[in-house]
């Protein structure tokens, strides 16, 4: 392994490690939201929506980003190439639970009205 993989790993691993702090404060609703519905929000709105289904729904993308940021990682310390197949479907999953999960709570929140 080269210097250059090395430091790459490094960075990378670091990457991981900030997207998983970021998704343990997001799980105890704590610290800026990052997602679009907050984000979009107009600062009356900001002030009475329910984050909590929100932070959720970061916390999880975080956490499965954090997992393909792993992998990156590995694949580069061990130098096989084929490690990164294993983004293929992390990534689709981040997708369909976005979308699935916004789609869950926007009916939700259309029922309790």
């Amino acid at each position: 392994m080269s210097t250059g993989e090395l430091i790459i790993a490094i960075i990378v691993f670091a990457i991981a490690g900030l997207l998983l702090f970021t998704a343990i404060r997001h799980f105890n609703e704590r610290g800026f939201l990052f997602n679009n519905a907050y984000i979009y929000a107009s600062k009356e709105q900001r002030e009475t929506m329910n984050k909590g289904p929100y932070y959720r729904q970061s916390a999880v993308v975080f956490c499965i980003l954090c997992v393909v940021f792993v992998v990156i990682g590995l694949s580069v310390l061990l130098q096989n190439s084929k490690i990164m197949l294993l983004e293929i479907p992390l990534f689709i999953g981040v997708i369909i639970y976005a979308i699935i999960s916004t789609i869950k709570y926007n009916n939700h929140v259309k029922d309790g009205e």
